[in-house]
């Protein structure tokens, strides 16, 4: 599990392509900070595990499942990447749950700046995505957490603050780029309990007691 604060920005170094697997070795100084096999490193919003690696770089496999999925496969050598190893129990938690599982890949419309800030346009992929992502709530691309401005009926927009910018890949992306979205995990899972007798899982002949009006009632949304 990750919390969506890149901690550096990589550079790929080789691509070994087979079909639709990968292998990605990337070059690192921080994420590699008392790295050891199979650890998770989140790769522009995707968990990877370290399956080698020495003082200057880590290997990771990508299975087809996540090339077909996310971005990576768009990936050249030389590129910039966002990195951030798995969060540590304890620690301070300054973005919101991400799990580095992608959902779906979104395409940037338009860039433009907004006083201090700049603000990003992002098409979605996949619209039926729009249902976890709300005004106000967080969404990741490409591994930053971020918070959602509004919605469209194809897509969203992010502001994001000179920081933000600075610090990660996201400063090398203009309209047209490509970019890994996961959607928030907590709205995944209400939306799944909602509608999962509906869709007649496990214990669909009983009916369930929690409903929308009972979630907004008690204040989760």
């Amino acid at each position: 599990m990750f919390t969506g604060l890149v901690e550096e920005v990589g550079q790929l170094q080789s691509v070994a392509k087979q079909g639709e697997a990968m292998v990605l070795t990337i070059r690192g100084d921080v994420v590699l900070e008392g790295v050891k096999l199979g650890d998770s490193i989140s790769v522009n919003g995707v968990c990877l595990t370290v399956t080698s690696f020495d003082r200057q770089s880590f290997a990771c496999d990508v299975m087809p499942e996540t090339y077909r999925r996310s971005s990576l496969h768009r990936l050249k050598v030389g590129d910039p990447v966002n990195l951030e190893r798995a969060m540590q129990a304890g620690a301070r938690f300054g973005g919101h749950i991400v799990q580095g599982h992608v959902d779906g890949t979104g395409q940037i419309v338009s860039r433009a700046s907004d006083a201090n800030a700049v603000v990003f346009r992002i098409r979605l992929e996949d619209p039926s995505q729009l249902r976890h992502i709300i005004p106000k709530g967080s969404v990741t691309i490409d591994g930053i957490s971020l918070t959602v401005i509004d919605t469209s009926d194809d897509g969203f927009s992010v502001s994001i603050i000179p920081h933000t910018l600075a610090e990660t890949a996201l400063q090398h992306r203009q309209a047209g780029s490509t970019v890994n979205i996961e959607t928030d995990i907590i709205g995944k899972y209400v939306d799944h309990l909602l509608h999962f007798r509906q869709a007649g899982g496990a214990g669909a002949g009983s009916p369930s007691k929690l409903t929308a009006g009972f979630l907004a009632e008690h204040g989760f949304i």
